[in-house]
């Protein structure tokens, strides 16, 4: 009976045992269904979002697409804006460009150009307007200041000059008379002749310019005013400056040129010059400029080579002045250049701004080669054809920080 009961429990037990094993494949089953249908929806998901991103038309960031299938920012600045303030554009065509060496200078006037006047005789200074100054015009013959010495202990040279004259002019009318009777002899009478004529020249040197108030002193050209060396109330001697008088007609520039570029110099045609009160670049070329001379050696106390040209003075340009100087030398054939106005720098880099079309423009980073003071040399960055901005180009830059071109539209290039 035991044995029986032993048994049944052994069947019970394996039946149960096999019962739980078929649920566990079941759930087994149902969760590895379970798992693919989660992957699969996995996939497509994923499929789908890349899809999305490589959709033809689909914008990133306000780009959009050129004909080169390249992605360029461009700015919008509308026709309204661009006549607003003044833009514009130049195409760009290769063209001459001269060999630059940039240095400084000096503005002189030209030889011949300028006189000193000078003080014709002692005594105290009387400027003849007392507003005379600096720049003041002047015109021939025309009295600057009046000398007098009236007041001072030695006497007034002008008055002795008088009274010399007039005695001598006596004294030889008298031995006039009695080298005639043979009561002097003519050693005696040449002697009071020659003292009558030295007599005779000083006078006749200040009578002309002899006044109530003293000795005027005049300008013998018409011009203007350089410099005053005296001042109201100052003693003068004879030959002593009282003031510069400049036709400024004619003017000299002279450079300073390093002795690196001696070999250079001789090839040197032209230059350009900018003022340091200006900002508006010369060119002698359009004043009638030409090379006076340069140097054959560097001066004894500096390592520089001096170059002089000759110009008109058409403009408002300051004699005395300094200046920054453009020496042109070996012209070129075939090369970009742009206006200096058309080039901007940021951190180091230099940038033009291309116009696309109407209302299209793109930023374009050149390299940059030499500058004229007018225009500067693009080695690359640039090609034929291109349209670049010479005016208004702050104003481009300010529209390609505030916004983009609008998503869809079109240029032509």
């Amino acid at each position: 009976m035991k044995s029986y009961i032993l048994g049944l429990f052994i069947v019970i037990a394996i039946l149960f045992s096999g019962c739980n094993s078929g649920n566990k494949n079941q759930k087994s089953g149902a969760e590895h269904a379970h798992e693919h249908l989660d992957r699969k929806g996995h996939d497509h998901d994923h499929e789908h979002d890349h899809e999305h991103s490589a959709g033809d038309g689909h914008n990133h960031g306000g780009e959009t697409s050129g004909n080169d299938g390249e992605f360029v920012d461009e700015i919008h600045f509308t026709r309204q804006q661009a006549e607003a303030v003044g833009l514009q554009v130049e195409k760009v065509t290769p063209g001459t460009f001269s060999y630059v060496i940039k240095t400084s200078g000096q503005i002189q006037a030209a030889q011949g150009d300028e006189v000193v006047i000078a003080a014709t005789s002692n005594g105290i200074i009387s400027f003849t307007n007392p507003s005379i100054t600096d720049g003041s015009p002047v015109g021939v013959g025309q009295s600057v200041v009046t000398i007098s010495a009236k007041e001072l202990l030695e006497g007034d040279p002008a008055a002795k000059a008088k009274i010399e004259f007039e005695t001598a002019q006596k004294e030889f009318q008298r031995a006039e008379l009695l080298v005639k009777d043979q009561i002097i002899s003519t050693k005696e009478f040449e002697q009071a002749r020659l003292r009558y004529e030295t007599a005779k020249t000083a006078y006749n040197a200040q009578a002309s310019n002899m006044t109530a108030n003293g000795v005027r002193v005049t300008s013998p050209i018409s011009g203007y005013i350089k410099n005053t060396w005296v001042a109201q109330g100052e003693y003068v001697s004879v030959g002593q400056p009282i003031a510069t008088v400049s036709q400024n007609k004619r003017l000299q520039l002279r450079a300073e040129v390093s002795e690196n570029h001696y070999k250079t110099v001789k090839n040197i045609i032209s230059a350009h010059f900018k003022p340091a009160y200006d900002n508006m670049v010369y060119k002698l070329s359009d004043l009638n400029g030409r090379l006076l001379s340069f140097g054959k050696a560097s001066g004894q106390q500096s390592f520089y080579i001096p170059v002089t040209f000759e110009f008109d003075n058409i403009g408002d340009i300051l004699p005395g002045s300094f200046t920054e100087v453009f020496l042109l030398a070996h012209p070129q054939d075939d090369v970009i250049s742009v206006p200096v106005s058309s080039v901007t720098e940021e951190q180091g880099l230099y940038f033009v701004y291309l116009q696309l079309d109407e209302e299209g423009y793109k930023k374009q980073e050149v390299n940059l080669g030499q500058s004229d003071g007018e225009r500067i040399q693009i080695f690359s960055g640039l090609k034929e054809g291109d349209r670049v901005v010479t005016q208004g180009v702050y104003q481009v830059k300010l529209a390609a920080i505030s916004s983009v071109m609008p998503e869809g539209h079109s240029h032509s290039h």
